[in-house]
């Protein structure tokens, strides 16, 4: 892809109490990753992975002077904090291209997070390219490539008792989705955008992104896929989740549920 961008690789959810998230989301029907611990920094996280993407529930397990980003969200609430986009070559080589389309991609940087395994610590280690914010609009975003993915994708950890597969897209409060348009069609190329003054769709990879007008900026829900609905709907019955069964066939989790974010699910 000559943008260098494969789609997105996860969405981050930024919690107050990280222990307690990982209890809801397991109530929720998600197998979570053993928790892992961001070098250097004072951040630790859970993640919810699928085959070709994932969920990080993050949050402080101790003081972090470095923080503010997540810290001044939490200040508002919880929530999805933003996607991270999936590099689609070497980091050098997205970085060029997305350079090439007038874009302005800060050097890769390094990060490592210490996985804490019942049979040692091992050390992911990612690749990550930080863009201007001007230039992808709505979004709090950055791009970021797996170094060590074998590390963050065992068979175990892909199966969840409520079925759900991936994720789809999510969907965007924005104030003016028209003003949108540009950036995205030069970071994605004019046939991935589409939209008008209410809305706006932007194909990233196998996601969509939806931005529409609303008061509140941020994203309001991520939309997942489920393998079998009645499996999906037997699960949070069972473990009483309260969830909405949309005339579309869609589950609808309030945001209450999942730290501040509808989950949409529907089948593939």
């Amino acid at each position: 892809m000559d943008h260098g961008i494969a789609g997105i690789d996860h969405v981050i959810v930024g919690v107050r109490d990280l222990e307690r998230a990982r209890l809801g989301w397991e109530r929720l029907g998600f197998t979570l990753t053993p928790r892992g611990r961001h070098l250097g920094q004072g951040t630790a996280n859970y993640c919810i992975m699928f085959a070709r993407d994932y969920l990080e529930l993050l949050g402080f397990v101790e003081a972090d002077p470095y923080g503010h980003r997540l810290r001044q969200f939490l200040e508002r609430g919880e929530g999805a904090l933003g996607p991270a986009f999936a590099l689609a070559g070497p980091p050098e080589a997205v970085a060029a291209a997305l350079a090439a389309r007038g874009l302005h991609p800060a050097p890769p940087r390094a990060l490592g997070r210490q996985l804490e395994l019942p049979e040692g610590t091992v050390v992911p280690r990612f690749s990550l390219i930080n863009l201007p914010p001007e230039e992808t609009p709505g979004l709090d975003t950055f791009l970021c490539g797996h170094l060590t993915p074998e590390l963050v994708r065992r068979p175990q950890w892909l199966v969840h008792a409520n079925g759900v597969t991936g994720l789809a897209g999510i969907d965007v409060s924005v104030a003016d989705p028209a003003a949108l348009l540009p950036a995205y069609r030069r970071l994605f190329g004019d046939g991935a955008v589409h939209g008008d003054g209410e809305a706006a769709t932007v194909e990233a990879g196998p996601h969509r992104i939806r931005f529409v007008r609303g008061a509140e900026a941020g994203i309001a829900a991520l939309r997942l896929t489920i393998a079998d609905r009645d499996r999906a709907a037997d699960h949070l019955t069972q473990w009483q989740v309260p969830f909405d069964d949309r005339a579309d066939g869609a589950l609808a989790i309030p945001a209450a549920q999942a730290n501040g974010v509808e989950l949409i699910l529907s089948a593939a």
